[in-house]
């Protein structure tokens, strides 16, 4: 199957990047190089960009998509948490934007072999970003206390039946492993009540996130990276990032406003004397959000938010 993906916030985010034909950017979350390929569009010949993904087959797709591009594109099989040894392998030390599309990608949803999916029966239960890695999502679902399983469903998961989830799935283990996603649906399924079931979105969702969240890291990565990335650019730079669900739009927000304003100091105080420095602007005071029309074209556009920081 090709490597698919649609671009969400495509022209926003480029738009958002002021990009310069000289600058270097990072693509942190290459997927199938589809911002990378307009970036690489408004590249000059001294223009650089840089492909960082985990995923082999964003890697092969991203590759070919922008082989005309070949002499301005490094692409780096990684997660973008590591940009700041990428970069020093690379002899870079600041760049002028970087940019992140959180979401999972289509063509990682539409594989039933990846797991990602709850809308398939027979897919195995893995979820991997990175296929490299040796826990999957059975693993978690196989081997987590049922306290753990409640934790992540209720947090990464929101999901208020997230304590009758886990027992259902701890019970139903007991009988022997949960190996696919149909039978980990169908568990779901039998743990919510059958009105909630009749009127809410498919019951698996949240569930599904959850798992896939605490097996990728996917938070704690986003959390203690930001500050790293904002460090990065030079003065004018940018960090665009495209967040899918609340939980990751609350940490983009916080950790901008907080680069934007890091005293610690009491609000009474006359004079900061903690001594920390403003590294920047918020640029999107409110994030930006897909028109009627693009949502029209892809359903998956519908939660993604845009928030994008300026460097001192």
């Amino acid at each position: 199957m090709m490597f698919e993906h649609k671009s969400v916030l495509l022209y926003e985010t480029i738009d958002s990047l002021n990009v310069k034909p000289d600058g270097i950017y990072v693509d942190g979350t290459l997927g199938g190089g589809g911002h990378a390929l307009e970036v690489c569009k408004r590249l000059g010949e001294h223009g650089r960009l840089i492909g960082i993904d985990q995923d082999a087959d964003a890697i092969k797709a991203a590759a070919e998509r922008l082989k005309d591009y070949k002499d301005k594109v490094t692409v780096v099989r990684s997660n973008y948490e590591n940009i700041q040894t990428v970069l020093d392998d690379l002899g870079i030390k600041r760049v002028d934007g970087i940019y992140l599309d959180l979401g999972v990608s289509s063509y990682q949803l539409d594989m039933p072999e990846r797991g990602f999916t709850y809308r398939e029966d027979d897919a195995p239960l893995d979820m991997r970003m990175d296929q490299r890695k040796e826990q999957t999502a059975a693993d978690i679902i196989n081997t987590y206390s049922e306290f753990d399983l409640y934790r992540i469903i209720r947090d990464y998961g929101e999901d208020k039946f997230a304590k009758n989830i886990a027992k259902h799935i701890v019970r139903n283990r007991e009988a022997g492993p949960i190996k696919t996603t149909g039978e980990l649906t169908e568990i779901i399924k039998a743990a919510i009540p059958a009105k909630v079931r009749a009127v809410g979105g498919h019951p698996s969702k949240r569930t599904f996130q959850a798992i896939r969240i605490e097996l990728n890291q996917e938070l704690e990565v986003l959390s203690r990276s930001i500050d790293g990335m904002i460090d990065l650019l030079n003065p004018g730079g940018r960090l665009s990032i495209i967040t899918f669900h609340s939980l990751e739009d609350r940490i983009v927000k916080t950790r901008f406003k907080t680069n934007e304003d890091p005293c610690t100091c009491p609000r009474d105080f006359p004079v900061c004397v903690c001594g920390k420095k403003s590294k920047g602007k918020v640029i999107t005071r409110k994030p930006i959000v897909p028109n009627e029309e693009e949502i029209e074209g892809n359903k998956r556009a519908k939660s993604s938010k845009l928030r994008v920081f300026e460097r001192n």
